[in-house]
């Protein structure tokens, strides 16, 4: 890595903000031998420029011996990151290149067949006539030629051990924060009737039972040690099948996986020097699911071993040592570089509207006063669209309720959990000045300029307490790291309406334990938001006044019906980032995969 390129590797004409400065800084760090650069940058800093600069001072092939890494990596667990990448016209020497199922067969009569279950995908030794036209393979073959390749951070964390992606000199992640999150959800292996293809055929065990001293991660070892033989004897099976149907070729690549994600859970969990512990649960039917907690070793291989050096971005690295903990880097090796915020605070003014606790036990009372809250925010942006972190499903259906019997619904639109993109899509391209109800759109949103003036954070975005290893981090007493959690999803929030310079939006704090949250974890906040959170202020907002909430609003307008995702937890909250409703909106199926299914289809 030459890290006095990274202003000539800059893709714009100019600089904007503080761009120049944490260029600056960040080849600085570099220079002073660190491997890993965590980079602090305010949401709307520009982060994707900043990310190609960095790129660009990767070593290049003209320079470097044969056995040495050339060239360097973008990735993200958001893929509509990735969308904006690929449609940003200054990065476009960043080869995006996407899963399998992205991507459509070009044969005559196959033209609607995802590449992953094409003829060559079905039948034994197929020769396809135009494979080198394949749309998948053609990109695949593209972005690993380029000296810079860009992909989610699933399809980078599937494609360890590749051939053809192999190790580079530099590695960029943006959205950086979750890291630790998203490694555990796709180091998750569930088993049950809708992961396990021969599942009605297998004898499972009751894990949780009595017997000796075994526990039931152990138990569950046992179990999967006997899982994978039958999951070979059954791929082989088909693999023996001169031609598979579509249903077939997906068992095939299902069992594939399966054999890899349970084969690795039996290694770590055996392995007497992994720092992974494994968290197992079996619920009523039976179906199990092993959680990874700080699975160091599985992102060594998945992501450290990929790259000789590594820039981390987010808005939301709160605490480095933590960080750095979470995801198994030495903090010696790990510099901070904090980008300053170049957007007036007043323009990001928060503002208390709190109305009660929205925890599961308290939230009957509070919601519908949230929802008066929410009617008379809208009356106080009668021109203007916004909107409402709801947390989850089981919120935004009463919300919406509350807010039809409030008399406003005409100004109310609200997704589907199977429909969010195009829900959102459809609100955005409204010129009517809605109100969206979201779930789990704290991250990775734009809603610049007039896409959205206000919003609402209904609910403290805690993990959930009934999740296993949330409740085993909690019994260590580990709350620092629970609040701290919830105001890294808090900061996210707040930057979603408020994307540039002269951009303006505010943002209103409906439930009184977000304010617990800024207490407890003030020592984390970055200086910019400390700001934001010491000017909040109480608005003076008008009455409600259903009339004045929707004056503004063409009549016969069509709001979204909800469509339940089911009923909620007991635990005291939803459970935040990443969850599995996250990974259907950010990953296609063929990202969600395990990364360490084999790549077999891959190479």
């Amino acid at each position: 890595m030459n890290p006095a390129r990274i202003h000539d590797e800059f893709p714009a004409p100019t600089y904007r903000g503080a761009q120049e400065q944490a260029l600056s800084d960040v080849r600085a760090a570099f220079e002073s031998g660190n491997d890993v650069v965590l980079v602090r940058a305010p949401t709307g800093s520009g982060k994707s420029l900043v990310a190609r600069a960095i790129m660009g001072c990767a070593r290049e092939m003209g320079d470097a011996d044969p056995t040495e890494a050339t060239g360097a990596y973008y990735t993200t667990p958001q893929v509509s990151q990735l969308d904006d990448v690929a449609a940003d016209d200054l990065l476009e020497d960043l080869k995006v290149i996407r899963g399998k199922n992205n991507y459509t067969c070009i044969l005559p009569d196959e033209e609607r067949t995802p590449v992953d279950r094409a003829p060559c995908a079905r039948e034994r030794g197929y020769d396809c006539a135009v494979k080198h036209r394949c749309p998948y393979f053609s990109a695949r073959a593209v972005a690993s030629a380029r000296s810079h390749a860009a992909m989610t951070l699933a399809y980078f964390m599937r494609t360890a051990g590749s051939e053809v992606f192999r190790k580079r000199d530099v590695c960029v992640i943006d959205e950086a924060h979750g890291l630790a999150e998203w490694a555990e959800m796709y180091a998750t292996v569930e088993l049950g009737p809708r992961t396990v293809p021969i599942w009605d055929d297998l004898r499972v065990p009751a894990i949780d039972a009595g017997r000796g001293a075994d526990d039931p991660a152990e138990r569950a070892v046992q179990f999967a040690d006997t899982l994978v033989t039958q999951c070979e004897d059954r791929k082989d099976e088909l693999l023996e099948a001169d031609e598979l149907d579509a249903e077939e070729a997906a068992e095939r690549d299902r069992l594939q996986e399966l054999i890899s994600e349970v084969s690795w859970f039996v290694e770590d969990y055996r392995d007497p020097e992994s720092a992974t512990t494994w968290v197992v649960d079996q619920d009523e039917e039976k179906r199990i699911t092993a959680k990874p907690m700080n699975p160091e070793r599985y992102l060594r291989h998945t992501v450290w071993d990929r790259a000789n050096k590594f820039a981390l971005l987010s808005a939301t690295i709160l605490d480095k040592e933590a960080f750095c903990r979470s995801v198994g880097l030495d903090p010696a090796n790990v510099a901070l570089v904090d980008v300053e915020h170049t957007f007036p605070v007043e323009n990001r003014p928060l503002y208390d509207v709190t109305c009660g606790k929205m925890t599961y036990e308290e939230r009957d009372a509070t919601l519908p006063k949230v929802a008066r809250a929410v009617a008379r925010v809208m009356a106080a942006h009668p021109e203007e669209k916004g909107i409402v972190h709801c947390h989850s499903y089981g919120i935004q259906e009463r919300l919406q309720e509350e807010l039809a019997a409030l008399g406003v619904a005409d100004r109310v639109r609200a997704h589907g959990s199977d429909t969010r993109d195009a829900d959102l899509d459809a609100w955005k391209a409204s010129a009517e000045p809605e109100a969206f109800l979201s779930v789990k759109m704290e991250e990775a949103l734009d809603l610049k300029g007039d896409l959205a003036r206000w919003q609402v954070v209904c609910k403290a975005p805690f993990l959930n307490t009934g999740d296993s290893r949330v409740a085993r981090r909690l019994a260590d007493d580990q709350w620092a790291w629970y609040y701290r959690s919830a105001l890294r999803t808090v900061i996210q929030a707040a930057g979603r309406v408020v994307r540039s310079p002269d951009d303006y939006g505010a943002t209103y704090i409906a439930d009184d334990s977000v304010l617990d949250v800024f207490e407890r974890a003030r020592h984390d906040m970055p200086p910019w938001f400390r700001e934001q959170v010491d000017r909040m202020s109480v608005p003076d907002l008008p009455e409600l006044d259903a009339d004045a909430a929707t004056a503004n609003v063409s009549a016969g307008v069509p709001t979204t019906p909800t469509r339940s995702n089911g009923s909620e937890g007991s635990g005291e909250a939803e459970r935040h980032a990443p969850d599995s409703r996250d990974a259907e909106r950010t990953e296609s199926r063929e990202e969600r995969r395990s990364p360490m299914a084999d790549v077999w289809d891959v190479d």
